[in-house]
């Protein structure tokens, strides 16, 4: 199996967030900022309805987590 990653929704992503401990703070327009309190990570995640995330958002997003290609593919699939 390859760690490329995959298309992905605004929803999908938001319920990787949520196994990571994220919580939404707030939603301006189509940018919804998570939050998680334990070490005051934030993610901003732009939410276009029937829009996938294009996959250079999405990868830097996962820096900004320190989250692999891999980890998120196997919190993606559980």
């Amino acid at each position: 199996m390859t760690d490329r990653l995959p298309s992905c929704n605004a929803a999908d992503l938001v319920d990787v967030l949520k196994k990571l401990g994220f919580q939404l703070d707030r939603q301006k327009g189509s940018h919804a900022i998570y939050l998680r309190e334990s070490d005051h990570a934030r993610v901003v995640v732009p939410v276009h309805k029937g829009r996938d995330i294009k996959r250079g958002t999405l990868k830097g997003i996962l820096q900004d987590l320190n989250l692999s290609n891999r980890e998120f593919l196997d919190l993606l699939n559980k």
